[in-house]
């Protein structure tokens, strides 16, 4: 038996490679730009967290072009891209899931723990010793009066 393959798939060569590892270039550049940019911001910066989702939005980006111009999944049937994509989706939600809820289980244990309230609200006291240093010399600091 002979398989004839009467499909002709667009691009393809080398202009195609050229174009996308142009694009991957670029979109790596600006990540690394955005990346050390980031890096001066204050931490608690609203700034700084789009940033981070800029960053997200151009890595998501990268993989689509790795997976469908290296993978060769560009110029595959639907179903077969179907199969890839829907699992990885399934994974990246269970991800974002878990996170959540272990970020959530964090915050209500530190919450109802009976201990952390405790070891949070008990006042230091000074140590003794240091005090009657003090006490012992604001003494030799008085002047002393002289009687005649």
């Amino acid at each position: 038996m002979e398989h004839t393959h009467t499909e002709k798939h667009e691009g393809g060569g080398t202009k195609e490679i050229w174009k996308v590892t142009l694009i991957l270039t670029v979109l790596t550049i600006v990540e690394l730009a955005l990346g050390f940019w980031m890096m001066g911001m204050p931490l608690d910066s609203s700034l700084r967290l789009a940033v981070k989702g800029a960053i997200v939005i151009l890595m998501m980006v990268k993989a689509f072009y790795i997976v469908a111009y290296f993978m060769h999944l560009k110029h595959e049937i639907k179903n077969l891209i179907m199969t890839i994509v829907v699992p990885l989706a399934l994974f990246v939600w269970f991800i974002i899931a878990f996170l959540y809820d272990g970020n959530s289980f964090k915050n209500l244990r530190n919450t109802y723990d009976p201990h952390y309230k405790e070891q949070s609200t008990i006042k230091v006291e000074k140590k003794e010793e240091h005090k009657s240093e003090e006490h012992h010399s604001e003494e030799h600091a008085k002047p002393t009066e002289e009687k005649h």
